[in-house]
């Protein structure tokens, strides 16, 4: 239930970053449910091996590197996912900075309505 829950605000959210942001568009909610999926699917199997492989770079920007790792998640959903379009780079940076702050956010309230037990 949680996880379908926060799948859900998580399309929420990225709407939200194509309405505040011009660099990230997406057409239409379902489009951005299954970019929350592919972004899931790609921070579970893909971002791991980056941060290993970006450890050195990360320690010295003292961890700013990551907002790169999650631009590329971004970047690389809009690569495999039609009804998401990033303009570039560094857009997709901004967007992923936009939607990690959302999804922080998402975290906070979902840990509110479903406590640890």
């Amino acid at each position: 239930m949680k996880i379908l829950l926060k799948w859900l605000l998580s399309a929420g959210a990225l709407l939200l970053v194509a309405t505040i942001y011009s660099g990230v568009q997406v057409q239409s909610y379902s489009s951005a449910l299954w970019a929350v999926v592919v972004i899931s699917l790609l921070n579970t199997l893909v971002r791991p091996i980056l941060v290993v492989l970006t450890l050195p770079v990360t320690i010295l920007t003292v961890g700013l590197f990551l907002f790169v790792v999650n631009g590329l998640m971004l970047w690389a959903a809009s690569g495999l996912i039609g009804g998401l379009h990033v303009t570039g780079f560094w857009a997709a940076v901004w967007g992923g900075l936009l939607y990690a702050l959302f999804g922080m956010v998402i975290e906070s309230l979902l840990a509110r309505l479903f406590p640890p037990k």
